[in-house]
């Protein structure tokens, strides 16, 4: 069967791409990969030169899909592979470029095969060396994915630790507080209490409320977070009115105002029962603004919605003490050069064992009520 690929998501009908997608998944969108790419913060010139590949039946209708970028760094993957890149280039093996199956910038678990994906995987496998890629990496994936790729010859598990909240059918806020143990629950209370007391108010937005004078606050946020730091954001401005524009049913900002001025902002997607935390910032420095910003108000709006799960991305363990559970992420990865190959699986079966105890280790530190 054809296999094609795409060096830009627009040269494929948003329809088309979308049907393969099961259920409700907001990052895998035609939407929201095309808006990466037309905003110019996916590009050849970033590191990110699009090559989705696609598997299609002889009449062209469209079989399997991968969202698939040729990458010449590591950087924005969240499946951090650094060390293996460092170790090929003092043994004076190509590391780069490489082939990556995932979502840029975006650490979330979901469907990354799509369609029949055994027949796409054998094509993109046999043609790897041709294309002169060291590999291929699918990253975060769904139970579906890892099933079509758990026992393939040559491919490795990796492991990763990630921290959800689950919403248990809790009335409101404090029916939440409730269910923590007492020092947790006056914790979580007075960190409220001091941002109340600084004159801090709330205020949520759905994508198409909110003004391009806000988003250039959004992005300003968002851009802040990276530059105090010493880094450059990855995503342009005009990524946000183009995702404004594409989907804005799914986008949920909250905007913490302060004297009627707004002071900082949580963008957040919201798809099916799951609340997708993604981005922050403010402009100046407020006592806990941080925690009430990117998870107290989350937590606020997904019982008040009746959503089940509140997805904050990577890192944890300031999490972890506000009652995110430890969730257990997969990565795949294909690499070509034999040597490498057996010594990344030496590594990751360490590496398996070390990510397991530590999940464990943290439900210990759970703010739950025991018994």
């Amino acid at each position: 069967m054809p296999t094609l690929i795409l060096n830009q998501l627009a040269d494929i009908d948003a329809t088309t791409w979308d049907a393969l997608l099961p259920g409700d998944q907001p990052f895998l969108r035609h939407a929201f990969l095309s808006s990466l790419e037309d905003s110019g913060s996916v590009s050849p010139r970033t590191g990110w030169k699009p090559s989705h590949r696609l598997l299609t039946a002889a009449d062209g209708q469209l079989l399997a899909a991968m969202p698939a970028y040729i990458k010449a760094h590591s950087f924005g993957e969240y499946v951090f592979d650094h060390g293996w890149a460092d170790a090929c280039e003092r043994a004076g093996i190509a590391y780069y470029p490489k082939l990556l199956c995932g979502v840029p910038f975006s650490p979330v678990g979901g469907p990354r095969l799509l369609g029949q994906a055994d027949g796409l995987l054998d094509a993109v496998e046999v043609a790897l060396p041709e294309q002169g890629l060291s590999g291929l990496h699918v990253n975060f994936t769904d139970p579906v994915s890892d099933a079509a790729l758990r026992g393939r010859d040559g491919w490795l598990e990796r492991l990763g630790c990630q921290f959800h909240w689950r919403n248990q059918g809790y009335r409101d806020f404090q029916d939440f507080l409730d269910a923590l143990s007492s020092r947790k629950r006056k914790q979580m209370r007075k960190e409220r209490e001091q941002v109340a007391g600084q004159g801090l108010e709330f205020r949520w937005y759905h994508g198409a409320e909110l003004s391009e004078a806000q988003w250039d606050f959004v992005f300003a946020c968002y851009a802040n977070t990276y530059a105090v730091r010493r880094r450059a954001p990855y995503l342009t401005r005009a990524f946000f009115s183009l995702l404004a524009e594409r989907m804005p049913e799914t986008i949920r900002v909250v905007m913490a105002i302060q004297g009627g001025r707004e002071v900082a902002m949580a963008f957040s997607l919201v798809a099916g029962d799951s609340f997708y935390g993604r981005y922050w910032g403010c402009l100046a420095e407020y006592d806990r603004l941080h925690f009430e910003t990117c998870f107290y108000q989350g937590m606020d709006y997904a019982i008040a919605e009746g959503l089940q799960r509140f997805d904050a991305g990577a890192q944890g363990e300031h999490k972890l003490i506000r009652g995110f559970e430890p969730v257990i992420t997969r990565s795949w990865h294909y690499l070509l050069h034999p040597g490498l190959r057996t010594a990344v699986e030496d590594f990751l079966g360490q590496e398996r064992a070390g990510v397991l105890a530590y999940a464990q280790e943290a439900r210990s530190a759970l703010p739950y009520r025991q018994g």
